[in-house]
């Protein structure tokens, strides 16, 4: 009983609340679902200041606080932009893939959607070396220079240009480290939430109730599994940093 009633009060909260329901922001949050969490049984000790109640054992978050961190996370995005630093998108979740790709292709940034390469920040200089390697085979191929090898050799080549395409093609524009990465869920992808740790590279998540915060420089509190609440969050950082870059008038 006291479950469902924290749930009803939320509703009558969002319903009824001058403040709230006037409030744009907040009331796009709720219509994407970003106030629902995991099950408590998975959540991690640091969300729960951000936490409003639970549903069927399922987290609700606090989309008051949940719009102040993402209007922070702007913030950052806005300085991002105006200072032309370079951010890299990442994910691994197939619901936050087309968003991720859209965002680094409307801002020019690096990405990487699909699988961490370990050492991506870490040991850049190599990883760099691998993405060189895959422009000058593209390079040959297209100017001819690959004629001189058997057809089982250019074979092999062109499938070694596909193996690269598919790990490093959306880093192809990162020539050193970048200042921030924004990531989908920090949990699923610790290892480069550890790599920028390491390498100094500021985070920015949207993280779920079972995230770890304290590794998150700019997290954004809300259900990092739906497509609708990814999307708008995206959006939202995305617009941001845009804003930061285009010139003053």
């Amino acid at each position: 009983m006291q479950v469902s009633l924290i749930f009803d009060r939320l509703l009558l909260y969002m319903e009824n609340t001058k403040e709230i329901k006037n409030d744009p922001v907040i009331e796009a949050l709720f219509s994407a679902g970003a106030h629902y969490g995991y099950v408590r049984s998975r959540r991690h000790p640091s969300v729960k200041p951000f936490i409003f109640g639970a549903k069927n054992r399922v987290d609700i978050f606090d989309l008051e606080k949940t719009k102040d961190l993402l209007e922070r996370a702007k913030v950052f995005a806005r300085t991002l932009g105006k200072e032309g630093k370079q951010v890299v998108f990442v994910t691994s979740k197939h619901e936050a893939l087309p968003f991720v790709k859209k965002a680094a292709e409307e801002t020019g940034m690096p990405y990487v959607a699909g699988r961490w390469i370990g050492g991506t920040l870490t040991n850049f200089s190599g990883i760099r070396s691998r993405i060189d390697k895959l422009l000058d085979l593209r390079d040959k191929r297209e100017k001819g220079e690959l004629a001189k090898y058997t057809k089982r050799e250019r074979l092999m080549i062109d499938r070694e240009i596909t193996r690269l395409e598919t790990l490093f093609s959306g880093l192809i524009s990162l020539k050193s480290l970048p200042a921030a990465l924004f990531v989908v869920d920090p949990g699923k992808e610790h290892i480069a939430v550890a790599e920028a740790g390491k390498t100094g590279v500021t985070i920015i998540a949207i993280a779920g109730s079972d995230c770890n915060l304290s590794l998150v420089d700019y997290p954004i509190v809300g259900n990092d599994s739906s497509s609708k609440s990814i999307a708008f969050f995206v959006d939202s950082f995305t617009r941001a940093f845009k804003e930061g870059r285009a010139p003053a008038a």
